[in-house]
Formats: structure tokens, sequence, C-alpha cells
């Protein structure tokens, strides 16, 4: 299939292309500099510097494709995540981005959307199991990730096939983890309360596999999750052991308010998040089934490189 895909330099979309590349696809990927472009065509894609916000060039580069995977992000650094307009351009991406592709989509007479989305704004469930059918509570800093499912939505409403993956929190060989590795090296676990609430995550590989693994399933809203989400202490515990160090300790759940917004409404929750909808529909499954075997190989990389 001809292959469209924006964010294509990212966490999960330079994992993505090399994928849909070496299965045959004709991959074009969008890359904002010529050091990055030079990066995907050695991926085997062809390079395109395309405006996500100029509708009338993304019509042009988006013709010809069957499928448009839309990866485009902009997350703002932990420590920045609540200062004022940290998530301005994230916002513009979500609201703007993700409705000018689908229109360009539509228009191209494109057949699949795949658009990337949020696993944590659904609302607490404490330790009930949360599938696709339960309510959002997104925070101030993530209500415009409605807006890009709405997008795609939209793209499905038109005739065609849309799908929303909404990924849990991503971890793998990138700044955030690293973060995380360091706060528990240290002995403080990097979220505040008592540590019972339900983590779901899943690693940049198994991320990147769902959403090749999505080009084959009905229209619809996904969680991308690994099988077994853990309660923070024994996520933070987990990782603990495998850099040999002790257990951390929880900071008190009222110094979430730290965090403004994002903290006090997103850190607490508790989030059980299932995998059986992608499941069943496309026979994905994580190579990680918890964050248990993927801290193991994450530390286990690192002492390999130092």
């Amino acid at each position: 299939m001809r292959i469209f895909v924006s964010g294509a330099t990212g966490v999960i979309g330079s994992r993505v292309v090399p994928m849909l590349t070496a299965a045959g696809h004709q991959v074009t990927a969008v890359g904002r500099t010529p050091e990055k472009r030079a990066t995907l065509e050695r991926s085997g894609a062809t390079a395109v510097e395309a405006d996500l916000f100029d509708p009338e060039t993304l019509g042009k580069a988006v013709a010809g494709h069957e499928v448009v995977i839309n990866l485009a992000t902009k997350v703002p650094s932990f420590s920045r995540m609540a200062l004022p307009g940290a998530w301005r351009e994230m916002d513009h991406i979500r609201h703007t981005a993700s409705a000018n592709l689908v229109d360009a989509a539509i228009a191209g007479g494109v057949r699949w959307f795949i658009q990337e989305s949020f696993a944590p704004i659904y609302a607490d469930a404490g330790d009930r199991w949360i599938d696709e059918t339960m309510p959002t509570q997104p925070v101030a800093n993530n209500r415009s990730v409605l807006d890009a499912e709405a997008s795609a939505e939209r793209f499905t409403r038109s005739g065609q096939t849309g799908v929303v993956l909404r990924f849990a929190a991503f971890y793998g060989s990138d700044p955030q983890t690293q973060m995380i590795i360091n706060s528990v090296r240290r002995g403080w676990s990097p979220f505040p309360g008592p540590g019972t609430a339900y983590y779901s995550a899943v690693c940049h590989e198994d991320a990147a596999r769902a959403v090749v693994a999505a080009l084959n399933v009905p229209a619809g809203i996904y969680n991308v999750v690994d099988d077994e989400p853990l309660r923070q202490r024994e996520v933070f515990g987990w990782l603990a052991q495998a850099l040999g160090v002790p257990a951390p300790k929880f900071l008190p759940a009222w110094t979430a308010g730290a965090f403004g917004a994002l903290g006090a409404a997103s850190l607490l929750r508790s989030l059980r998040l299932s995998n059986h909808k992608l499941r069943d529909a496309s026979g994905w499954g994580p190579i990680y089934p918890s964050v248990r075997e993927c801290w193991q190989a994450l530390v286990g990389k690192a002492r390999q490189v130092a």
C-alpha cells in the first residue's frame, strides 16, 4: 500500500517507518529538516517536507495514497508540562493539523486514516478494567486529544475507515523514561501518592507494532497498552530491582498540586487499561507483557552500552 506518515521522525514514527518499508509498503514520510529527511530515506521511505498547517500543499502531498498515519506530536518535557502555554503547540497539532490531514485524506481518496491518541484521558476507575467504552475525563492539557479523535471520526463518517489508537504511557529509550530511571535511582518515585493506583504503559516497539497492526482493523477506538498494568508501587519497585537499588519512597499525594492541573487530576488516577479490543481485531500482542520484562531489558541494554 501507499502510506503517508506524519510525525515520522518522532519516538513512535521513527520505529513505524522502517517496519512499514520492511513489510513492502511504499511510504511517504514527513521530515522537517534535511537531516531528518535523510534518515527517513535511509529507512526506505520517500521523504517530503510538508506543512501540516498549509491545506493546499498538504493536499498535494497526501493525494494518491491509500493510507494516512498521523503520529505528529509536540510533547513538552516533564519539567515544563505544568507551565502556562507548554501544551499550546500540541493543542494546535491536535486541533488544526489533524483536521487538515483528514480534509486532505478525504479529498485525495484515502481509504484508511490512523490517528494517534492518548489513553490516560480516561476517568479514574480504581481497580476496574478500562475498555474503550468507558467515559473519558481529560485534564485541561489534554482536552485537545478529543479534537484529534473527532477528526478521525469525521473521516469514518465520510465512508472510509478511521482508526484511533489510544496509547498508554510510553517508555523506552527516551528522555522521559530516563527521568523516571534517575528518580528511582535517587530513591524517589516520580509520581506522588500512595502508589496504589494502576499505571498503564506500553514500550515504544510494541506501540509501533500496534500502528502497523492497525492497518487491518475496523474503524473505531483502540487502547494500545501492555497485557498487565501494575500498581505504581510495583512499576517503580520492579525498576528499582532491575537497577539494584532499594524500592523508592513516594511523596504525599498533596504534592501532585506542584504539577498544576496535570498533576492533581492525572498523576493520581488509577488506570487499568485493557488491550483486548486491539488483540481481537488485529492479532497484535505486546513483546513485553508488562513493565517487569521491559525494565529488565532497558536496564540490561544500558549496562551493555556503558
